[in-house]
């Protein structure tokens, strides 16, 4: 449920709000304004009735301030709005001198104060000429003096002191400035809200204490803008006009450069080192033989290259006819040596046992030319290689057997080799093979003492590996057995008892030095008794 403000106000005294406007213009504060703020109150409703009312202009506020019952943007006597209406602009009036000439020297003052100097006249450029009597120019007196200097002290002193108090960490307490006393008089439209007459009275305004220890409420470190910058200086002068390429050409100055030195090294051309040097004022004169000269070592090269060409060519058709009489000598040799081996056949004939011979010779041809290959490609490679294998070649099967070297002359082939000296030997299976009473198959080891099975079964060690070499001693020692024995001892043979120490022979006679100085001390012991025993006893 909604209430309304009028069913909380109390009901007005006055219904009629004349006397209210007219006790309101009486007030002496009107008086000298009722021409320019003449209000026309009776287009605004009486309170209570301003539903549909909405001020738009400044009459219908009259004097007093905006309608807080009405809910929009008011504006009372232009209070508040935007500063777009009252903003200034950048033009100039038009203004003229006491002749009535147009003032242009308005354009440059603008955006200065009007106490700075702006020249804008060609008497500014001039020099001046002042009378002795002039005011302008004359000394102030002692007192103008005195009075200077009296009010830059306290502005020094004041900016002075207001930069030591601001570095203070406390401040000091500021002097209270002097209370005033104001006359207030309310307006005369608060009797019909309280229904009592106003009355004066009289207002102390006193300026309120601030506390010393109050950290500063507003910012103050803000960048001050720049100020309007310097006045452009007066153009007395016609504007610059672009140089041509012949003024630049006739402004420039070549350098003066010696003939012998040019430390700096500035490139002059020939044409001008001349006209400097003056050596083309007076005409030269070339003898006719020069030109003679020159034709004749022009006509003596041409007809050396000539001769050049000419014998180059005939050393080549030499050369050509030289190559092709070998070639015809290459050919009837071949053909001879061609009827020479059909008159062999014819001989000899064909048969099946000189064809068989002859594809063995060529088997044996192919195999030492592949070897042969085979021996240059390893020693362009490795030729530690192939020292090696020729080393190899010259051992025989039985040896290699015996080393433990793999066959490498069976080229792939199924045939099997054997040493002719094992078959002398009468120990294998036609011989009895092994005894009965033997329980394994194979009584002794094959190849025992070869060093192929020393690496063949067994991981070869990672020389990269700096650990390597401690890794494989870790590995191989016992924990529980000392890694070196007593001097003297045999390792092999195991105790049941306590260990039995063999005592060394005596060779100096030490032990039976030491044995007879003990006995001659025990003798002298026993002798000090027995006198000892035969004295008389004291009575």
């Amino acid at each position: 449920m909604s209430i309304k403000l009028t069913d909380i106000l109390p009901d007005p005294i006055s219904k009629n709000n004349d006397f209210a406007i007219n006790d309101t213009l009486s007030n002496a504060w009107f008086e000298g304004r009722e021409i320019g703020q003449s209000t026309n109150s009776s287009r605004v409703p009486s309170y209570g009735c301003r539903k549909n009312f909405v001020p738009r202009k400044p009459e219908d506020f009259g004097d007093g301030g905006a309608f807080p019952e009405i809910h929009i943007v008011q504006y009372p006597l232009g209070m508040g709005q935007d500063g777009n209406v009252n903003k200034k602009s950048n033009i100039v009036a038009l203004q003229t001198d006491d002749e009535g000439k147009v003032r242009y020297d308005a354009l440059a003052k603008l955006g200065h104060s009007k106490n700075r100097l702006v020249h804008t006249s060609i008497a500014s450029t001039k020099n001046k000429y002042f009378h002795e009597d002039d005011e302008d120019i004359a000394k102030p007196n002692e007192d103008e003096i005195a009075n200077t200097t009296e009010e830059t002290k306290k502005a020094l002193e004041k900016l002075t002191m207001f930069k030591i108090a601001s570095a203070l960490p406390v401040k000091p307490a500021q002097k209270v400035g002097e209370s005033q006393y104001i006359r207030y008089t309310p307006s005369s439209q608060m009797t019909s809200v309280t229904g009592q007459a106003p009355q004066q009275r009289i207002i102390k305004i006193v300026e309120e204490q601030v506390d010393p220890m109050e950290p500063p409420k507003f910012k103050i470190n803000q960048k001050v803008p720049r100020g309007p910058p310097s006045p452009p200086p007066p153009v007395l002068h016609s504007p610059t006009r672009k140089a041509t390429a012949k003024d630049q050409a006739d402004w420039k100055i070549p350098p003066c450069i010696s003939n012998w030195k040019n430390p700096r090294g500035h490139v002059v051309a020939l044409d001008k080192r001349l006209a400097s040097d003056g050596r083309g004022m007076h005409e030269t004169q070339i003898n006719d033989k020069f030109g003679k000269f020159c034709e004749a070592l022009y006509i003596a090269e041409r007809k050396s290259r000539e001769a050049v060409e000419m014998r180059g060519q005939m050393e080549k058709r030499v050369a050509q006819n030289e190559k092709i009489d070998q070639e015809a000598k290459m050919r009837e040799m071949a053909r001879k040596a061609r009827e020479e081996n059909k008159k062999l056949k014819t001989e000899v004939g064909e048969s099946e046992e000189n064809i068989e011979e002859i594809k063995q010779r060529d088997e044996i041809r192919k195999e030492r030319l592949d070897e042969r290959r085979r021996e240059r490609a390893i020693a362009r490679k490795n030729p530690e290689k192939l020292e090696r294998l020729k080393r190899e070649q010259e051992r025989d099967i039985s040896e290699k057997i015996a080393l433990g070297l793999p066959n490498t002359r069976s080229n792939g082939t199924d045939e099997v080799q054997f040493d002719s000296r094992l078959f002398g030997k009468s120990s294998g299976l036609d011989s009895g093979g092994i005894n009965d009473e033997t329980y394994a198959v194979y009584d002794k080891p094959w190849r025992a003492m070869d060093n192929v099975q020393q690496h063949v079964y067994r991981p070869s060690k990672n020389v990269a590996d700096p650990y390597g070499e401690d890794l494989d001693k870790v590995i191989n020692t016992n924990r529980f057995v000392p890694s070196k024995g007593f001097s003297g001892t045999d390792g092999s043979a195991q105790r049941s008892g306590p260990v039995q120490f063999e005592k060394e022979d005596d060779i100096f006679g030490i032990s039976t030095l030491f044995d007879a100085v003990k006995s001659s001390k025990k003798r002298a012991k026993d002798d000090d008794k027995v006198t000892t025993s035969s004295k008389k006893p004291r009575t």
